[in-house]
């Protein structure tokens, strides 16, 4: 046990009940910021699924990005900030702006209040969609020097991504003081669900074993969520970490004919492959239909991405995309979310 406090934001995410997990099993204090309260019992459920067993010192705390009021409590006393929390809109934003601005503004105040409360590192959750879009992909691989080109046709949340990953750098080197600051860059991030409050990627992967007949001709690189928040606890305390952002991959990109396989054969699906969509359906769908839309840019891209600097910097060591997948396919049917 440790008397260092932790604060992890975003508490009750796919990505932040597993960094609670791996902090509380470390001996850390845990204090999360959840906007209700009454979602405590579905976190501590959540943790027990990861491993965590009887009382552990955890603390909620209510707070949200939009709004200044409850960060200065929430930071206070902390050593480090893990800020994992970040707007994702169930549906399509009438403005750019109504993902962007909680983004950029919510990384900031909590950038301002742990400088403030004397907090010694901020890690900050960001996305590869901050580092490979709006450029061509090529045979060469991503990696943590490469920024997205925000001056080209993106969808909001991956402009949102890459300007509140940009305004926390400038942050920093204008009003950081002495406070850390470490950002992860984690691609689609798969493996065990800990909850029915499916994320993006584990919603997609749930379409894919439950609801598709088809697959548009697009790629996807993978993180397990348990290796993602493995390399959030490591950027923590690594004095090597900071003023550093790091790109959490694992393997080569997966065309998604070949992660639905995957994940629909692990279950025992009497049909594990599916067709593929024509680009022309995608590009006539798109039309009317802005999810669609956002695929037509992305039809037959490829983008390789290397996870080198966290492997070699903070010693990471990832699972592969094959054991994510069929994790994630396991825990679905585990929670009870893929039917009879």
């Amino acid at each position: 046990m440790t008397d260092d406090q932790v604060l992890v934001t975003g508490g009750t995410g796919f990505l932040g009940a597993h960094v609670i997990a791996q902090l509380l099993q470390s001996g850390y204090l845990i204090r999360t910021t959840v906007r209700d309260l009454s979602r405590e019992s579905e976190l501590r459920e959540a943790l027990s699924r990861a491993g965590v067993q009887g009382e552990v010192p955890l603390e909620l705390v209510a707070a949200d990005l939009s709004k200044t009021a409850g960060w200065s409590d929430a930071v206070r006393g902390a050593r480090y900030v893990l800020h994992v929390a970040s707007p994702f809109p169930p549906a399509m934003p009438d403005s750019d702006d109504d993902v962007i601005r909680p983004a950029r503004e919510g990384a900031l105040r909590v950038l301002r209040a742990s400088r403030d409360a004397g907090v010694d590192r901020v890690v900050m959750t960001s996305s590869f969609a901050a580092v490979g879009y709006g450029h061509e992909p090529t045979d060469e691989a991503f990696d943590e020097h490469s920024w997205t080109n925000v001056n080209t046709p993106l969808s909001a949340y991956i402009r949102s991504k890459t300007l509140a990953e940009r305004a926390a750098w400038e942050f920093m080197g204008s009003e950081g003081g002495d406070l850390g600051l470490a950002v992860i860059n984690p691609v689609g991030i798969f493996g065990p669900p800990l909850t029915a409050d499916l994320s993006a990627s584990i919603g997609l992967a749930h379409q894919m074993m439950t609801a598709m007949s088809a697959v548009p001709r697009l790629a996807t690189t993978v993180v397990d969520v348990r290796d993602a928040a493995d390399l959030h606890v490591r950027a923590m305390t690594n004095p090597a970490a900071a003023g550093e952002r790091f790109l959490a991959s694992t393997g080569e990109p997966l065309p998604f004919q070949q992660v639905a396989e995957i994940l629909r054969a692990v279950v025992g699906h009497e049909s594990p492959q599916l067709p593929l969509l024509p680009d022309e359906v995608v590009r006539e769908a798109a039309k009317t239909d802005p999810g669609m839309a956002g695929m037509v840019g992305e039809l037959g891209k490829v983008r390789r991405v290397s996870n080198e600097k966290a492997r070699t910097v903070l010693g990471w060591d990832p699972r592969s995309n094959m054991e994510a997948l069929e994790a994630t396919a396991r825990a679905l049917r585990d929670i009870g979310l893929l039917g009879e």
